[in-house]
């Protein structure tokens, strides 16, 4: 564990981002992020960090428009910032926030959709050519970094996309030994970082801010990591033992002395498996359709009707998703791949539709399998 330092609030910069809506339309909208940029940027702001060294993206979801000024958070704004105006800083410590929809792309980049991303022209930040690009001479301050990442990692050929991502890296210049990197990221390779739009947070972020405020006496310095991200990581696994997500959050390390993913702990006894049902369920409802019986309606409403004549109807969210996944999976595989169907033809969010499926191909398996022995 590393000694904690004191940080001059002046030598500290901030590109702070939180996407909730996209061109893309409806279906792509996410409520959390940008409420999650703004009370991360309070926080530095409460440290000490000056206004104008605080770079505050957002493209937030009506009604809840934050009361701070903010910068729009398309791709050419961003790519600006992150290729022209934060590299001049004049500063020791730099903070990456980000918020949003991501993608694993198939070269194992991370990319980040920005605000004008739509279904035909995905347009994103390649965060591991950014991070390249800040370990590098082009950015010959800003020595200390914390980059954050609350996106989901779905593989991008598990999305089905029509079109492959085209390649979109930022400039990098000459490698050299002067800059220490901390990266965390939500989700973990292949998952999708899952969020609560009841409270409108993401389960990573929340977590994380939860615990930086808990550390504010020691902000605007970065916390040291080895004992940060235990706890994120304990309070994660909460989740995933409530079977509220299937997320591992990871932390690397990179700088002159180390380069490293900091490895999980030795296991203990086994988890105890999400049950198919449980999963299926929280996937379904993980839709923010799901919340209004309307829009439930609407879901059921383009199914087989020979497949819903007799479903019993509930007005809680939870109890009308248990009854319709039980009721279709009487009726088959095929009756829950018209579900999935019906549901990302509102909704076509790229995560929670890649764990929607996910979760219905395990349920339908299990609900067809012949009962017998384990």
């Amino acid at each position: 564990m590393t000694a904690p330092f004191a940080a001059d609030p002046a030598r500290v910069h901030a590109l702070i981002v939180g996407i909730e809506t996209y061109d893309a339309g409806p279906s792509w909208d996410l409520p959390g992020p940008a409420r999650d940029a703004v009370r991360f940027h309070r926080l530095l702001r409460a440290a000490g960090v000056p206004e104008h060294q605080l770079r505050l993206h957002l493209a937030p979801l009506p009604p809840h428009i934050p009361d701070v000024g903010y910068a729009p958070a398309d791709h050419a704004t961003l790519r600006r910032v992150l290729v022209r105006e934060l590299p001049s800083a004049e500063g020791d410590i730099l903070w990456v926030w980000w918020g949003g929809h991501g993608v694993l792309d198939r070269s194992g980049s991370l990319r980040l959709f920005c605000a004008d991303a739509s279904t035909a022209d995905k347009l994103g930040i390649d965060l591991d050519s950014a991070l390249e690009r800040y370990a590098g001479d082009a950015v010959p301050g800003l020595t200390r970094q914390t980059w954050v990442v609350d996106a989901c990692e779905t593989f991008e050929e598990d999305l089905a996309l029509r079109e492959q991502l085209p390649p979109d890296a930022l400039p990098v210049g000459r490698r050299n030994l002067a800059h220490q990197q901390t990266l965390l990221r939500a989700a973990g390779r292949g998952r999708a970082a899952v969020n609560d739009p009841v409270r409108g947070t993401g389960l990573f972020s929340d977590v994380l801010l939860d615990l930086l405020a808990d550390r504010a006496a020691l902000l605007p310095a970065p916390p040291d990591p080895e004992e940060l991200f235990p706890a994120v990581r304990a309070r994660i696994a909460i989740l995933r033992e409530a079977g509220r997500t299937l997320q591992y959050p990871e932390i690397r390390l990179r700088g002159p002395e180390r380069t490293e993913t900091l490895t999980a702990p030795a296991p203990g006894p086994a988890p105890r498996p999400v049950p198919p049902l449980l999963r299926a369920v929280d996937a379904l409802t993980a839709y923010p359709l799901m919340a209004d019986p309307v829009e439930r309606q609407a879901v059921v409403a383009a199914l087989d009707p020979s497949h819903t004549g007799t479903l019993a109807r509930h007005t809680k969210a939870r109890t009308d998703a248990t009854s319709l996944l039980n009721h279709l999976a009487k009726r088959g595989a095929e009756a829950l791949l018209e579900l999935y169907d019906a549901v990302v033809t509102i909704d076509n969010d790229p995560g929670r539709a890649a764990e929607l499926q996910a979760a219905l191909r395990e349920f339908a398996d299990r609900s067809t399998r012949p009962r017998g022995r384990e």
